[in-house]
């Protein structure tokens, strides 16, 4: 059955989004029902009118805003003056304190006085009628406490035991309160939107100048000359093959591929780099991305809501559907506090007096009666402020992350982050560049032991022999050629005939150039044991040799490697000073695996493994650390990702593989966002706890002063406002967290 996304307003907190969650299940037609706090989204599938759907929802104090909540650019929240008067419960708790202000001015004018207490009671219940609503309709929809009704009852009890005053104030500042943890939320809320509103929400599509006849001929239909050659639609409309031009500075709408221009493209909003890309013909672009100083045309290649923006969207959003352990413990402590909470009020207002002697009500000399406790402890008991504290702090650290090209999927692998220990590195593609490179050429006759004009003679010699071929190797040598100027030297090379897996041979200007491993030119090939040496030493770094001759000459030799990334080797420099131990994970022989773990300073090598052996490598490093992170290409190392406790993949920008299968992606392919992803794991769960302790520590100090008659009605309302805006707050910083 297909799934209806609705956005909701007038989720305050997270038990809100439990609350409807348990209450639109309960329609008769629903088959599954999900609500996101973090997004104000509702899932449904299932067939339920409209109608029907609309007013559980506002039975139980929330509102649909929307049929369907579309992907749109959203606009951020609105200023708090206006947040509050668009709500209809903070509109009566508005107007409740009008007549609060009105009741107090009667209160000082001495024939007035006897109307003070009626216009208290009267603003008391405007304030109250949409809580008291929704925490009734909670009761009679799920059979569950809220703290609606929580603060409906201490309400009513302050109204029953003549503190109307207190009461009227009291249902006025909670009103406020759960307005400023909704707008708080909706701040939160508004770090995922702002990625929306980097698509543009139309394109310029480049019109066909000609159609194809079905004849097979060209021709312009008769109008087509004076139909524009560009036109502006919405993105939407797009589809893939369409061609759009980006002018520069736009921002690129849509996926796709350069087919004109050269331009470099500020690519930070997706992948997190922060140096411009050049990008020419052939070049893959992202929508969302800032084109710079050249136009390019591009061939759509997804459609808008496919595209990689989108669904990085989708995914952040989707992340808080796997709730962190931290959260989902408090979402299971809540669901039992608010009752446990009124069955402890009772106890209160009742033992005290009938086991102690102690006064029900308040006394005339100013002693708290037990009822009034009680009612001070319905108000402080509100589990608002720690049940907010997890969901804010998470949104926050994921957007933040997804902002850096990090992309994590979920509460619960943000939280496992930062509780690893080991981080487990594929080689290939990951701490190495993933192709080989030209890393020295020597030749027998170079006097001066670095690159030389006879070196140089190798280098070029050996490129017009590869380049016809494909082989990585080859291409490395042509590229190194290039790179230096040296592929002109010599015409490519004649009658070129590869060895079975040894060597490849070719003719230039007549003479036969050989090039092949150095076990071929051990065997037909005699040389100097100076070149040997050489060739041994290298070999011996975890280099690749090919030698050449020229003729019956053997010429030199040239090495190349798989050269490690250059930010390779200050990655796992940060990732040991967070005390993190760094594992290789190789399919090489041991002395290339050994070559690149000493140059990027790895703390263990692990080299010949199959995909099934890194499996067992992980698996090991699990049972013996306990959190284990493997980093990898997505593809060919899924099983090693699985296997860990956190599934890193490399690329993710590029691989929808990668988006799919690992727990977080480095979407521009940057190991450098690594130590500040961990960074930002374990800040988010201090800040958890930070949380945790603030939420419950003042809630038993003020409990303390209630229960021992130094509280009021009114310090508890404040306490509770004031602790959920804390946390909220505090829960925000992750968005700031910088190197």
């Amino acid at each position: 059955m297909a799934e209806t996304v609705y956005r909701i307003e007038g989720m305050d907190c997270a038990n809100c989004a439990r609350e409807l969650e348990e209450g639109v299940g309960r329609l008769p037609g629903v088959q599954r029902v999900q609500v996101d706090f973090a997004t104000a989204k509702m899932r449904l599938e299932g067939d339920v009118p409209l109608p029907v759907l609309r007013g559980r929802v506002e039975s139980l104090g929330k509102r649909i805003s929307d049929q369907a909540a579309k992907p749109a650019v959203e606009t951020g929240s609105p200023n708090f003056l206006r947040y509050l008067l668009s709500r209809t419960e903070t509109r009566l708790a508005l107007s409740g304190a009008a007549i609060i202000v009105i009741g107090l001015i009667c209160s000082l004018i001495a024939p007035l006085q006897a109307v003070a207490q009626p216009l208290y009671i009267i603003a008391t219940i405007i304030a109250l009628v949409p809580i008291a609503r929704s925490g009734l309709n909670t009761l009679i929809i799920n059979h569950d406490f809220n703290i609606n009704l929580l603060m409906t009852v201490a309400a009513v009890g302050a109204i029953l035991i003549g503190q109307t005053l207190e009461a009227a104030t009291v249902v006025f500042l909670f009103a406020i309160g759960e307005a400023l943890e909704g707008y708080t939320a909706d701040r939160a809320r508004d770090s995922l939107r702002s990625l929306m509103s980097l698509v543009p929400p139309t394109a310029l599509r480049i019109r066909r100048a000609s159609l194809q006849s079905s004849a097979g001929s060209n021709f312009i239909p008769i109008g087509i000359m004076d139909m524009p050659a560009e036109e502006t639609v919405p993105v939407a409309d797009l589809n893939p093959d369409d061609l759009i031009r980006i002018k520069p500075g736009e921002r690129i709408p849509m996926d796709g591929i350069v087919t004109a221009g050269n331009s470099g493209v500020n690519q930070a909003p997706i992948t997190g780099e922060s140096i411009p890309v050049n990008k020419a013909v052939g070049a893959e672009v992202f929508a969302g991305s800032i084109n710079g100083e050249g136009a390019l045309d591009v061939r759509v290649t997804r459609r808008a809501e496919d595209n990689t923006l989108n669904r990085i969207i989708r995914m952040v959003e989707d992340a808080q559907s796997v709730r962190a352990p931290s959260q989902r413990m408090i979402d299971r402590f809540a669901h039992y506090y608010t009752p446990g909470v009124m069955v402890l009020a009772a106890l209160v207002a009742v033992v005290p007096p009938l086991l102690f002697n102690a006064p029900f009500y308040s006394l005339a000399d100013g002693t708290q009666g037990w009822l009034y406790r009680a009612l001070e402890l319905l108000v402080i008991a509100c589990p608002c402020s720690l049940v907010i504290s997890t969901p804010v702090t998470i949104i926050s650290a994921i957007t933040a992350a997804a902002r850096r090209g990090v992309l994590i999927k979920g509460g619960a692998h943000l939280e496992a982050l930062s509780t690893v220990k080991v981080f487990a590195f594929d080689k290939t593609g990951t701490l190495t560049q993933g192709k080989p490179a030209v890393t020295q050429t020597r030749s027998v006759d170079c006097e001066t032991g670095e690159d030389c004009e006879r070196c140089d003679d190798v280098l070029a010699l050996a490129s017009a022999v590869e380049q016809s071929s494909a082989h990585p190797l080859a291409r490395a040598v042509v590229d190194a050629a290039h790179t230096r100027g040296l592929d002109h030297t010599y015409a490519p090379a004649q009658a070129v005939t590869a060895l079975a897996g040894r060597g490849v041979q070719g003719r230039i200007n007549g003479k036969l150039v050989t090039i092949g491993s150095h076990s071929l030119f051990d065997a037909e090939h005699p040389h100097q044991h100076e070149l040997c040496e050489m060739v041994d030493a290298a070999e011996s770094n975890g280099q690749t040799t090919m030698l050449l001759s020229d003729g019956d000459r053997v010429r030199g030799f040239i090495a190349l490697a798989d050269e490690p990334r250059a930010e390779s080797k200050t990655v796992i420099h940060d990732l040991q000073l967070l005390d993190i131990q760094t594992v290789m994970l190789t399919g090489d022989n041991a002395a290339v695996a050994k070559a690149v773990g000493q140059s990027v300073g790895v703390d263990d090598v692990r080299a010949g493994l199959l995909p099934a052996d890194k499996v067992d490598a992980v698996k090991e490093l699990v049972a013996k650390n306990g959190h284990v992170a493997m980093i990898g290409d997505g593809v060919n190392d899924t099983p090693a990702l699985a296997a860990a406790t956190v599934g890193i993949a490399m690329g993710g920008a590029g691989s929808a593989q990668a988006l799919e299968t690992a727990d977080i992606a480095l979407m521009a392919d940057d190991l450098r966002q690594l130590p500040y992803a961990v960074r930002l794991s374990r800040f988010a769960r201090q800040v958890i706890r930070q949380n945790i302790v603030i939420s419950i520590g003042l809630k038993l100090a003020i409990l303390l002063l209630a229960l021992s008659g130094s509280g009021t009605l009114w310090l508890a309302v404040f306490a509770d406002v004031g602790m959920s805006l804390l946390v909220a707050t505090n829960g925000m910083r992750p968005l700031r967290l910088r190197d």
